[in-house]
């Protein structure tokens, strides 16, 4: 191969590193020449340790795919696809392979061959993140709409009680309209904390994340100061970016106060309660259809009881708490916040882990 045709060759498989799917070209013989950022940042190797084998190292019954692989070489067939399952290394987080989709493709003439790799539950999870943002959508209108629609009447009834009142000689009748009074001040509060995300303009500026989570972390800490842990794990690589830095404060403590006050009752009188505030940079994600190039992953861990099986699908929809007294607002809110910084959260919980993941888009 002469160098002209290998620089233009390597150009064309960086372009690769633009795919969300793992994709790996590879000789006849079936070692690799090339893999790409998805691959990297699936399996957690670097790219050269991925190179050195041969690829059905990678794969936990690897005989389908050489059978496979072979035919294609053999141009028997110029494209096939099969199921296969993926070895994690060692050290991962999950030891469970992954399931995945594997595209074998002639390329160069039959002289390399195209690996290409989709989870499986890939696609599930982008169709999840979907049905969120368009709930989420669907759920900002009809907050904004009823609550206009019950501001109008509250101060009706409150102005209707007071002049009432004012004609009233029993004190115990009195105490009846105080009751009217009250309630409509509650409601009153109620809708002007739905409408308020919207009223606020978006104040855009440089935001550092950690600066964020230092905040948040001091306030839980100075609200819950005793058997309660707020560790860090940053990676400290991460750059600034352009946002509303007040929000994304109010969206990470409303996440955090939620898990201490889950951790209230009995954690923290055994002194293990435990709230993980940790920050990564993922590559090639995508948030609602839109492909970012690179983005901060945020995850919110703690070791309390879990949420609730019943909700659990419904937690971010407005005025939905596992939490007696609550108002449901918290992470309505966060979601909201989030979303207007084009970014999405998601929620993995079971007894004794819960996982909010915040991702939001990098320059």
């Amino acid at each position: 191969m002469n160098l002209t045709r290998s620089h233009a060759q390597a150009h064309t498989f960086d372009a690769f590193d633009h795919l969300a799917t793992m994709v790996a070209v590879l000789r006849r013989d079936g070692r690799c020449l090339y893999v790409n950022a998805a691959f990297e940042s699936v399996l957690g190797l670097p790219r050269r340790a991925l190179q050195r084998g041969r690829v059905f190292d990678w794969f936990v019954d690897p005989g389908t795919l050489k059978v496979t692989f072979d035919s294609v070489v053999a141009n028997e067939f110029a494209t096939a696809r099969l199921e296969a399952l993926l070895r994690r290394p060692p050290g991962a987080a999950s030891s469970e392979p992954l399931p995945v989709h594997a595209i074998v493709t002639q390329i160069d003439h039959g002289e390399q061959v195209l690996l290409e790799l989709v989870e499986i539950e890939q696609q599930t999870r982008q169709d999840r993140e979907t049905r969120t943002l368009d709930q989420a959508r669907i759920t900002k209108e009809l907050i904004r709409n009823l609550a206009h629609e019950i501001k109008n009447p509250l101060g009706g009834i409150r102005g209707a009680a007071q002049l009432l009142e004012m004609d009233l000689e029993s004190k115990a009748l009195r105490e009846y309209t105080q009751v009217i009074i009250h309630e409509a001040d509650r409601l009153q509060a109620l809708v002007d904390r739905l409408l308020a995300p919207h009223r606020r303009p978006h104040m855009v500026a440089d935001v550092n994340i950690h600066e964020v989570l230092e905040r948040v972390r001091s306030l839980i800490l100075a609200e819950f100061p005793k058997g309660l842990s707020v560790q860090r794990d940053y990676d400290i690589s991460l750059p600034e970016f352009r946002g509303d830095g007040e929000q994304l404060i109010q969206a990470v403590l409303n996440i955090a106060h939620n898990a201490a006050q889950a951790l209230a009752h009995r954690r923290m009188d055994d002194g293990d309660a435990r709230i993980v505030l940790r920050t990564r940079a993922a590559r090639q994600v995508t948030i609602g259809r839109q492909r970012y190039r690179l983005a901060l992953e945020l995850h919110i861990e703690d070791n309390g009881p879990g949420v609730p099986p019943e909700i659990r699908d419904r937690i971010f929809f407005p005025l939905v708490s596992g939490r007696e007294g609550g108002s449901g607002l918290g992470l309505t809110l966060a979601q909201d916040f989030i979303q207007q910084h084009h970014g999405l959260i998601e929620c993995e919980s079971e007894p004794g882990c819960t996982l909010f993941k915040i991702q939001i888009p990098l320059p």
